[in-house]
């Protein structure tokens, strides 16, 4: 079994009300997330998952109210010996801008996203502000795209899963590592919104979904199932890493192991 490392690249930040994480709960609540990228290391490929801002705001309060360093996309590279054209394939969740503005930096890469994803760049409803199609016209004029219709491996004990909760195309990344697997979350969410609060529980509610999602219910039913397809869960936003140089490694403070769950029909 091949067995991978993931580590969590701060290349950006958003600050608003906690409610755009949490649908229906934590509204008027200021919240910071980080945007991440994940490098995969252990293949003989060098491996992200997505690619995150272009230009990201660094300031002493954004970087402590999420407890870690934010960095150009260079820099974050750098930290692991890289360089952009040194990135051989591109994992995306989705394709909101800030997922993907550092794309076109990746000159040697492949970019594996889901058709759904590329419709909605190039089509995005009024309500789909997120979408900025300027930032893959060029590694779509060079080729680089690889188009998906259904899950995929993508090499033995790395694999991207459909998971529309958050936008049509979404796609969850699950990465086995020495210790189990790993979902690299496709959705937008930080830890509270897979496992809520006990006053969120009290309500039987066992996740909250996105506060951006693609319908709500199916969402709450896409991340209840998610609980179940892997041993460890990465939300997409969670600050809890933006400290964690590697996972597996104090994994009891970087994820939280799946509960047995009920999955909605």
């Amino acid at each position: 079994m091949s067995h991978y490392t993931i580590h969590p690249i701060v290349l950006g930040t958003k600050v608003f009300d906690k409610g755009m994480m949490t649908y229906q709960h934590g509204y008027g609540t200021p919240f910071t997330i980080p945007i991440y990228a994940w490098l995969i290391k252990g293949a003989s490929k060098n491996i992200l998952v997505d690619t995150g801002e272009a230009h990201p705001v660094v300031s002493e309060d954004r970087e402590r109210a999420i407890g870690g360093k934010i960095y150009t996309f260079e820099e974050g590279l750098a930290k692991h010996g890289l360089k952009p054209e040194d990135i051989d394939i591109v994992l995306h969740t989705h394709l909101h801008s800030d997922h993907c503005e550092n794309d076109y930096k990746c000159t040697n890469a492949k970019f594996y996203v889901h058709e759904k994803e590329l419709h909605n760049i190039h089509n995005p409803h009024p309500l789909d502000f997120r979408y900025l199609e300027d930032h893959i016209e060029e590694i779509e004029a060079n080729g680089q795209i690889v188009v998906l219709k259904t899950d995929i491996e993508i090499l033995p004990g790395i694999r991207m899963v459909r998971t529309p909760a958050h936008t049509r195309g979404g796609m969850s990344v699950i990465v086995d590592t020495a210790v189990g697997s790993f979902m690299i979350c496709g959705f937008c969410t930080i830890l509270e919104n897979l496992y809520p609060p006990a006053e969120v529980k009290a309500m039987e509610m066992e996740v909250i979904p996105p506060g951006t999602n693609t319908n709500a219910k199916k969402a709450y039913n896409i991340l209840v199932r998610a609980k179940t397809m892997a041993d460890y869960l990465l939300p997409l936003h969670e600050p809890k890493y933006a400290a964690v140089e590697q996972i597996p490694a104090n994994i009891e403070e970087a994820a939280i192991k799946r509960e047995a769950v009920a999955v909605p029909s």
